[in-house]
């Protein structure tokens, strides 16, 4: 049995976060990177655009260690909901920098500190404002994972792509006749059990 190095098991998670989130964009037009397709406005590229915002910010200037990158979706004034998507000035190749960028900026904090060092994230409450490294990089985590959650679910209304990447769609096997008849079936269960509600 291998001890554990805690800084090594978080970054595999938050990578492995990461890249299901860029997996996303492969082969796709610049309009579908962009397009809306949930009533509120979910888009990939703009949930890699967001994704960038928290590792900056929690992974850095939470621990007095800016990056220096703009970010004018956070000035006062900004429109809201402007990390949530790409102006038609903001390049894809933009934005997938910016979260390299991030990223990098991100995992020289973690190598940098120790877990227990403490930082105060300046957009909470004066008092409820202290936070350790360990909780930052479990939050960002949580928020990444949860935003692939969403990348995945707007992938595959496209085009059926779904899974972690390209190698790793964790579905069950089944052709496309397969899956349309799983569905139906579901389908059937759900108005089944309403009706018996």
């Amino acid at each position: 049995m291998t001890a554990s190095d805690p800084k090594a098991d978080l970054r595999f998670y938050l990578q492995s976060a990461r890249d299901a989130l860029l997996w996303k964009l492969e082969g796709l037009s610049e309009y579908d990177t962009r397009r809306p397709l949930t009533p509120t406005g979910t888009n990939l590229l703009g949930l890699v655009k967001h994704a960038a915002t928290p590792e900056l910010g929690y992974l850095g200037d939470t621990f007095g260690r800016p990056s220096g990158e703009p970010l004018p979706w956070l000035d006062e004034g900004a429109e809201p909901n402007a990390d949530m998507w790409a102006t038609a000035d903001e390049s894809r190749e933009y934005i997938v920098g910016l979260y390299h960028r991030a990223w990098a900026h991100a995992d020289a904090t973690i190598d940098a500190l120790t877990l227990d060092t403490t930082g105060r994230v300046p957009w909470w409450p004066d008092g409820r404002d202290e936070v350790t490294l360990h909780h930052a990089v479990v939050r960002v985590i949580a928020d990444t994972h949860r935003h692939a959650g969403h990348a995945d679910i707007v992938r595959e209304l496209m085009d059926g792509a779904v899974g972690m990447n390209k190698g790793n769609d964790s579905m069950p096997p089944g052709d496309s006749a397969w899956w349309e008849n799983h569905r139906s079936r579901l389908e059937r269960v759900a108005r089944e059990a309403d009706r018996d509600a």
